[in-house]
């Protein structure tokens, strides 16, 4: 995205293909949504996502947050 852009807004959200170490572009778009917040990423500062959920984070913090609740529902079901 360059300055012009920024004046515009954005041009809508990307359906992406979460593989290890990068993404597949399904249909184009300026940013995915964070699976926890909503927030929006610009591909461009992807930089962690779940490929078995295929989930996009904005954060590793938010990324790890993530994690922790999945591996405790995991642990929870199977008791």
């Amino acid at each position: 995205m360059n300055r012009i852009d920024r004046f515009f807004g954005l041009r809508g959200e990307a359906k992406v293909k979460f593989l290890n170490g990068e993404f597949q572009v399904l249909s184009p778009g300026d940013f995915v949504r964070c699976a926890v917040t909503g927030e929006p990423i610009m591909l461009p500062d992807l930089r962690y996502w779940s490929v078995e959920l295929q989930e996009a984070y904005a954060s590793p913090e938010i990324s790890m947050q993530r994690y922790l609740q999945m591996r405790d529902k995991l642990q929870r079901d199977r008791l």
